[in-house]
Order: C-alpha cells, then sequence, then structure tokens
C-alpha cells in the first residue's frame, strides 16, 4: 500500500436517491475497488487526535488553508475487537492538495506510538521519518483521542485513462466521543441522515471531463465537509445535552 500520496481531493454529498444511478454509470468507466468485497465495500474506523479547545476541528471550520490532522485508522472484518493491525496517518490539506503520510504495523505499537511510549524498528527511513513527524505533531499540539468516525465505503479506482484515480462513497455515517479505542465496541451515533452519502474524487492532477459531466447529470453538490468535524460537532452536542439534563434522565 502506498506510504506518501499527493493529490487533489474534491467532496460532495450525494442523495440517495441518486447513488445507485450514479454507481450504474459510474461501472462503465471504473472498476470496484480490490481491497474491499466484489462491489467494492468495506468498512472503516478511524480515531482522530486534536489539541486542547480543539485546534485541528478549528481550523477546518475558520477555512484555515494549510492544516494538519493526526489519526489512527483500522480496517475491521466481522469482528471489530479482533482487529491487529492499524494506519496511522498524517494528512495535510494545503488549498485542495492533500499529502498524506501513512505508516502500518500492529495495532498496539500505533496506540503507542502516539502515547509516546513507543521503540520501534523501523528498516524503511520513510517509515521512520513518518513515525517522527507523529510523535513530533502528537508532543507539540498535545494531541489526545478526540473522536472516533466510523462508515462502510464503496471505491472505485481507476479509469479508462486515469489509473490513480479513485472515488469513494461514505454511507452509514457514525461516531462518538467517548469509548475512544479504535477497535472498542462501543456505541455510535449517526451525524448524517441514512439518506445522505459523502463521496470523494480523487486525482493526481485534475478531474476528468467524464466525471465532471457524470457529477453534473447526477446533481452531486461539491460541499467541503469534514467527517471528523461533523463527528466532534454531534458528540459534544450530545455530550453537553446530556449532562444539563442529567437529573431528568435519573428522575
Amino acid at each position: 500500500m502506498l506510504k506518501r500520496i499527493d493529490r487533489y481531493e474534491l467532496k460532495y454529498l450525494v442523495h440517495a436517491s441518486h447513488y445507485h444511478r450514479l454507481v450504474e454509470d459510474l461501472r462503465n468507466f471504473m472498476a470496484p475497488d480490490a481491497y474491499g468485497d466484489r462491489d467494492g465495500f468495506y468498512r472503516i474506523v478511524s480515531l482522530y487526535y486534536d489539541g486542547p479547545k480543539y485546534p485541528c476541528y478549528r481550523s477546518k471550520i475558520e477555512g484555515i488553508n494549510v492544516r494538519k490532522k493526526v489519526r489512527l485508522r483500522i480496517y475491521p472484518g466481522d469482528d471489530l475487537e479482533a482487529t491487529t493491525q492499524g494506519c496511522l496517518e498524517i494528512k495535510q490539506r494545503i488549498n485542495r492538495t492533500v499529502q498524506k503520510q501513512r505508516l502500518f504495523l500492529p495495532l498496539d505499537q500505533c496506540v503507542d506510538l502516539l502515547e509516546g511510549d513507543a521503540t520501534l524498528e523501523l528498516a524503511d527511513p520513510r517509515d521512520v521519518r513518518t513515525a517522527t513527524n507523529i510523535q513530533f505533531l502528537v508532543r507539540s499540539m498535545g494531541l489526545v483521542p478526540a473522536c472516533i468516525v466510523s462508515y462502510r465505503r464503496q471505491a472505485f479506482q481507476g479509469g479508462r485513462y486515469e489509473s490513480g484515480m479513485r472515488l469513494t462513497f461514505d454511507m452509514d455515517l457514525t461516531g462518538r466521543v467517548d469509548a475512544l479505542r479504535v477497535n472498542e465496541a462501543a456505541r455510535n451515533h449517526h451525524f448524517l441522515p441514512l439518506d445522505w452519502l459523502v463521496m470523494e474524487v480523487k486525482v493526481n492532477e485534475r478531474i476528468p471531463g467524464w466525471v465532471t459531466s457524470l457529477l453534473a447529470k447526477h446533481e452531486c453538490q461539491l460541499h467541503r465537509v469534514s467527517k471528523y468535524c461533523l463527528s466532534l460537532a454531534a458528540g459534544l452536542h450530545r455530550r453537553e445535552f446530556l449532562l444539563q439534563h442529567k437529573e431528568s434522565f435519573h428522575g
């Protein structure tokens, strides 16, 4: 798997009423991602880290053009708690350009690295550099676990002339701000209605004309949505509501 990615990412909100026809047309140009099942489906669970007063969240909300965030991601099968492998990632956005550094490790080593307890022997210099950068960001920004985001993804890859392009649909979007262990089977809450999906178009240079035409045909609206920000805001609001009405629930 790629350890460093530099590309453009554009996000769209897609209503379920357009999804099936869009996918039907999309199959004429792209193939399901081999990482998933035969239709390109797989599940993702990410644990996002943020600092005091949530600077990563605020930089997105305030529209800062250059921003970074750190997350721990897993790709669980049927048994979430049995997941043993993790992916550490630094995601940096500069305007519309996205740069990612990835480090794949056993899950316990991922947690140790984020907590500053890891002594890793990494053979690849790129892995050493990524681990060092993660530790620097954790220490300098005071990063701690902030929010879980979980969803089901359908991914398509390649194209007739765009081998590096990916297009993904994220659905059943849920999250939480408590029980922040990435492979813990805790209860999540939806932060987007079930009839809305987040679609991402990821390209190395520019969006092909056929993609632009397809998106226009199915009325896809460009929307700079952040799954982390939506999940965190919904979770904090829910927590505040429960605290304010604690006596009512126990009365």
